[in-house]
């Protein structure tokens, strides 16, 4: 594994992407602890595509435009339920300790924004493979290693997101416009996303 595949996959998990923005929305909106769980989904929601390019469903995913648009209208469908819930959401919530239920269903949102993105699989089918030693032997294995390490990346660089947004958050969190503006810039960000992802091609 070298210093290029770290470097590279750095530089792609902190591009902001729809992982990221549920990451801020909830971090900023509920706190640190709700913040680490929407984390722990986004993370998990990345090891569906992995397997799915090591298993060569990627590459039928690339493949069949019905599978594909099943997939990403699916998808859009979630951003925009979620731009929704996002918006209609009101007061400031996370001020307790928030219950193991709402965590579990704040990281089960997080997984079904990645798991529900077709272009993950695909983009591990074309990005693991570049970092392959044919040498090294096992491809298969190589490219297991290497999703893991993006995956533990991914996780990592989402925590920190998440605790400099729960930091901010004591900022704003008194101020109710500013909550109200907020709530409808993430509602807007989730919506153009929804947009962006039904515009995909394979």
């Amino acid at each position: 594994m070298g210093v290029d595949f770290l470097l590279t996959a750095l530089i792609v998990v902190i591009a902001p992407g729809t992982g990221v923005l549920y990451t801020l929305s909830v971090s900023l909106g509920r706190g640190l602890s709700p913040g680490l769980a929407a984390v722990v989904g986004c993370s998990f929601g990345i090891v569906p595509h992995l397997a799915a390019a090591l298993l060569g469903l990627a590459a039928i995913l690339h493949a069949s435009a019905v599978a594909f648009q099943l997939v990403k209208y699916a998808g859009v469908i979630f951003l925009l339920w979620m731009a929704w819930k996002t918006l209609k959401e009101t007061g400031t919530a996370g001020d307790g300790p928030e219950a193991p239920r709402g965590l579990v269903r704040i990281a089960v949102r997080g997984a079904l924004i990645n798991v529900l993105n077709p272009k993950l699989s695909i983009f591990f089918l074309a990005f693991l493979p570049q970092f392959v030693d044919p040498a090294a032997g096992n491809a298969t294995a190589q490219m297991a290693l290497l999703g893991l390490v993006f995956t533990v990346m991914t996780a990592a660089v989402f925590a920190l997101y998440a605790v400099f947004a729960a930091a901010a958050r004591s900022q704003i969190l008194g101020n109710a416009a500013a909550m109200r503006w907020l709530r409808r810039v993430f509602a807007a960000a989730f919506g153009g996303l929804a947009l962006r992802l039904a515009s995909e091609t394979r």
